[in-house]
């Protein structure tokens, strides 16, 4: 390797860390998952807030004459924040499964969230 090209790898591995040290936010574990309903004819895509446990869902529509649009669907009955800890999204491998668990994996709870009306909601945790 010439001795400019390793100079550079270098200089973007510096300029990679002191941006890491400037926005220390960013550098931290990611606050959000995100995984695919099961249903393998739904492209719906839930989050989850990591600390909290609130859940959305977002999908592609169609759009006549245009490129389309994202519709979300807003945390609703039993998705918004839970009490803090560490969630994560689980599909199950039911290939009909629109909805998705949400896991508690400090408790071992589990709930399971769907879209219904516009909302994306989830029944009560229970272990």
């Amino acid at each position: 390797m010439s001795r400019s090209v390793r100079g550079q790898s270098r200089l973007r591995l510096l300029a990679l860390c002191c941006a890491a040290l400037a926005a220390p936010g960013l550098a931290s574990a990611a606050s959000f998952e995100f995984a695919p309903a099961p249903q393998t004819d739904l492209n719906r895509v839930y989050r989850v807030d990591k600390a909290t446990g609130e859940v959305g869902a977002c999908q592609f529509q169609l759009k006549d004459g245009g490129v389309g649009v994202t519709i979300c669907f807003p945390a609703g009955e039993g998705a918004g924040p839970q009490a803090p800890s560490d969630y994560q999204l689980m599909p199950s491998r039911h290939e009909r499964e629109g909805g998705i668990f949400r896991v508690n994996v400090r408790t071992g709870e589990m709930s399971i969230c769907y879209v219904f009306d516009d909302k994306t909601v989830c029944t009560p945790q229970a272990k």
